[in-house]
Parts: C-alpha cells; structure tokens; sequence
C-alpha cells in the first residue's frame, strides 16, 4: 500500500503601497517560505496588496478559504495607513477594538523605555475582537490571529520574530524536501530527458534553472518532493541522464 503524504498549504499577503511602489524591497517572503517548509507547511501563493480595505479583504476571504494558513505581513503599526487590523476584522465580520491583553503590554513596555504612550502608539493594541494575540519579542506590539489568519509585521526582523513565537501552533504535513544538481550542459540538451523523467516520477516536482558562468551555459536540476525515496530515486536518475549526455553531475547537496 503506497503512503500518501499530508499536504498542509499556507499563502501570505504582503500588505502596503511602499512594496508596490518599489520604495521598501520585501524581505519576508523569502524568510516564510523557508520557514514554512521546514514546519511541513507548503507555501502555495504570495499576494501583494495595496494599502486598500476592499483589497485586502478581498485577499483574506480568498486564500483563508483555499489554504491551511494564511500570513499578512505589515500595515498594524502605529499610522493612519496602518488599516491591516480593521482590515481583518471586515473580513471576519468582527468589530475591532482595543485589546486588553495587547493594552497591558503596550503600557508596561512604554513605561519601562519611558517613551510616551501616545495615541497613535495605543493603535497597535486595536485587533478583531477575541483575536488572540502573536507575540513580539523584538518591540513589544503584538500581531494576532483570527481563525487561520496571522497578521504580522513587515519589518523583517520583527516579523521573524513574531513567526518564531508562533510556529509551535502550525500543524505541519510532510515537509518538501530537495536535491539541486548542477551540469555544464544546456537546457535544450537536457529538455526531452527531463520532460521523460517528469512522466516517470509524476510525485517529485524536476525545475530547470539555466546558469552562464566562466564562459560555460549550464542548468541546474532541482528535483521536489514529500517522498524521499522517490525523490533519491529520481535523483539518481538525473545524474545519470546527464552522464549519458557527456555530462559531470556537480552535487549541491540535500536541502530542506
């Protein structure tokens, strides 16, 4: 009897008009996928959104329908554009309104840094109502979940903390592993056998990536799967087409 693997999928939403105004270069979506991968959570789509209620509203109701979880990243700052925590609330059809627990940190946290505890500040305690709350061990300010939405912050450092805090409630599937081997041939070269592997071994996902380096085309294969029998297997495989086709297959490694 074959195993089936247990996929477990997430998508993020990166909200804010600065990402997509090329102003802030986003640093989240790399760190999330890696992330994700290693709790055995496959990131299946990245949606990038402007600093617009209907549109991330829109985005939330689709993807926290079609995916496991669902992470948002920016917009629950202290600023009038921060709007991602109202935002959520639409979505879910819940009121926002200031956290007592988020509340209570903020206010220990202002009092210990002796900076002031200003209006705009007390934004970052307002969530859905019962929302509970994601931890923020880098500035205090918490993010919080609704159902199977996070919402964290954009700024890189923080939100990695923030996904390290929470990670431990994820419930992961079989996480994908890798193996990328390189060879001085070109695409074009390897295409018909790779494309006769891919029938072959249906359950490991085979990409083609082309490299120029010292005067020399090349293509690394990069071969995906949650089996990883099949996945040595076809593995082996592609080493093998390419010795068949004057090759020297150069290892990579396994990578998570």
């Amino acid at each position: 009897m074959s195993y089936s693997p247990k996929t477990v999928t997430a998508a993020v939403i990166i909200i804010g008009d600065e990402i997509l105004s090329g102003r802030t270069k986003d640093q989240n979506l790399a760190f999330l996928a890696e992330a994700l991968n290693e709790a055995g959570v496959q990131l299946r789509e990245c949606r990038v959104v402007a600093d617009v209620e209907a549109e991330i509203v829109a985005a939330v109701n689709a993807l926290r329908v079609s995916n496991d979880y669902v992470f948002t990243t920016g917009g629950i700052g202290p600023t009038h554009d921060d709007i991602t925590a109202d935002s959520i609330g639409a979505a879910f059809g819940l009121a926002v309104d200031f956290n007592p627990e988020a509340v209570a940190i903020l206010e220990a946290h202002y009092a210990h840094t002796g900076a002031e505890l200003n209006q705009a500040r007390m934004r970052m305690a307002r969530t859905p109502v019962d929302a509970a709350l994601v931890e923020n061990p880098v500035s205090k300010a918490p993010g919080f979940r609704v159902e199977n939405v996070y919402a964290m912050a954009g700024i890189p450092s923080v939100c990695q903390a923030m996904f390290h805090s929470m990670k431990h409630e994820l419930i992961g599937g079989d996480p994908v592993r890798s193996i990328s081997i390189s060879v001085h041939l070109a695409e074009g070269t390897l295409a018909n056998g790779l494309s006769a592997l891919q029938d072959k071994y249906p359950d490991v996902g085979l990409g083609s990536y082309p490299f120029y380096h010292d005067g020399r085309f090349g293509a690394s294969i990069v071969a995906r799967s949650q089996l990883p029998e099949r996945l040595a297997a076809a593995a082996d495989e592609v080493r093998q087409l390419m010795r068949d086709l004057s090759g020297e297959p150069i290892e990579q490694g396994d990578e998570a």
